[in-house]
């Protein structure tokens, strides 16, 4: 029997009405994942926000399959137990800021990215429950990626470190990173590296680390962050308990970053060249808060702010190599009480600057120092520096200067020191004050010290 078009279309709207599927609809292809305004519904791929399941599975296929569709994979605000997941080329996670939580279930870390390029992470919290992590790990751990972009995520209850990042290019811009077993965020042999705009809270070794495993370029620049409560917990001598540490890392940057209660340094550069430490806001540090250290040739310490620590600035070990620096424009103030006995410069607390090599002091102002406003050398460690057009007030002794023997020309000209009872410029013997105050009528004169006019009252 012949049916025409009119009947054809009755017998299709009759079959609809009844529930059946048309051939053209179980014909067409299968839909795409629901895509919002920030990228794949991780939903789609059976992703459960707030499931008390571990999703590791399922959140591992949605990371893959967002990645080669070149989507980000967005995740609805909720609570994610997972264990240890791997990131992809082009792998990238979006979150919702406060609402998106991944809790960590056990793994060597939560994120893993192996030369991937082009991740990138986006308001999640990351949790590492506490879980004990292994040693060079983090709770996010990248290495050899090019365009490694953390941004504006929480990193909490790390059991290692928070951010480990090995032959990495990127940013870790904006993120909260508090109660961590080691250290914040840690960086070796950095490809092109910015640090900037976080809050490093409650760390027990350090809070931002740039490393190299052998000294060379680096070029990391470490900005704006805020950085507080960083603790020495292995102890040592240095090591630990500093919010910001260079290692063998030149041409770094620290600029602008506001820094609070740590155990040892605010800034530490250690065999680093060319750093410069500029800017910063520094207050409640134990040790040295502003250091330049071992094998460096260059540092450039302008322009900071430093309040109640045991030495405001030192640039040390001319005997490792350790020469050439500008310390200019600084404010320190408040230093801590001078100790007993001074086995090394840096032992000796209440020093507002200590400087030995090849270097210019210009244009500080010291206040209240318990021991020294300025020290030049350490024993026969001292060579050509200017100590200049520096304010100096409430110091025992005002610039102390090698006169040991062996030690090099210190120039001390337009030097204004006030209330100095021990003396405003004083020659030393180590840390032992050897002559009276240099600048009074008739005192002897050294061939070590240039002394020019300086303003004392």
């Amino acid at each position: 029997m012949e049916i025409n078009r009119r009947d054809a279309i009755g017998i299709a709207a009759t079959a609809l009405l009844a529930g059946a599927t048309p051939a053209w609809a179980q014909r067409a292809p299968k839909a795409a994942p629901l895509t919002s305004t920030l990228g794949h519904d991780a939903t789609h791929y059976g992703v459960r926000p707030g499931s008390p399941d571990d999703q590791t599975r399922v959140l591992q296929r949605a990371l893959d399959e967002a990645a080669r569709a070149g989507a980000p994979l967005a995740l609805p605000p909720g609570v994610y137990r997972t264990g240890a997941l791997n990131l992809s080329n082009g792998a990238q996670l979006v979150g919702v800021r406060g609402a998106t939580k991944f809790v960590f279930t056990g793994g060597p870390s939560l994120l893993t990215a192996a030369g991937a390029n082009s991740i990138g992470l986006r308001d999640i919290t990351f949790d590492g429950s506490g879980i004990a992590l292994p040693q060079r790990r983090g709770l996010i751990h990248c290495g050899a990626g090019r365009d490694v972009r953390i941004t504006d995520c929480e990193i909490v209850r790390s059991g290692g470190n928070g951010v480990w990042l090995e032959n990495v290019a990127g940013e870790v811009r904006g993120n909260i990173i508090r109660h961590i077993a080691t250290t914040a965020v840690v960086s070796f042999d950095a490809q092109g590296l910015l640090v900037a705009q976080n809050t490093i809270a409650d760390t027990n070794d350090n809070g931002i680390e740039i490393l190299r495993t052998a000294i060379g370029d680096d070029g990391t620049q470490v900005i704006d962050n805020r950085i507080e409560d960083i603790k020495a917990g292995p102890g040592g001598s240095g090591q630990y308990g500093n919010a910001i540490n260079a290692f063998r890392a030149g041409n770094v940057i620290v600029r602008g970053n506001r820094i609070r209660n740590c155990d040892y340094s605010a800034v530490r550069g250690n065999s680093s060249s060319n750093i410069q430490i500029t800017g910063n806001s520094v207050s409640d540090v134990r040790e040295v808060a502003l250091y330049s250290e071992f094998a460096f040739e260059g540092a450039v310490i302008a322009n900071n702010t430093v309040d109640r620590a045991a030495v405001g600035v030192s640039v040390a070990n001319f005997n490792e190599g350790g020469r050439i620096a500008v310390v200019q424009g600084n404010i320190i103030r408040n230093l801590l009480p001078k100790r007993p006995i001074a086995t090394a410069p840096e032992d000796d607390a209440g020093i507002g600057i200590y400087i030995e090599a090849d270097s210019a002091v210009s244009g500080n102002v010291i206040e209240n120092a318990p021991a020294f406003g300025i020290v030049a050398g350490w024993g026969k460690y001292l060579r050509d520096v200017a100590i200049t057009g520096n304010v100096i007030r409430k110091a025992f002794i005002g610039i102390g200067v090698s006169v040991a023997d062996g030690a090099g020309t210190a120039l001390v000209n337009g030097n204004l020191i006030s209330d100095a009872p021990r003396g405003a410029v004083v020659g030393l013997d180590h840390a032992k004050p050897v002559t009276p105050d240099l600048t009074r009528d008739g005192a002897a004169r050294f061939k070590q010290i240039a002394l020019g006019v300086n303003t004392v009252r």
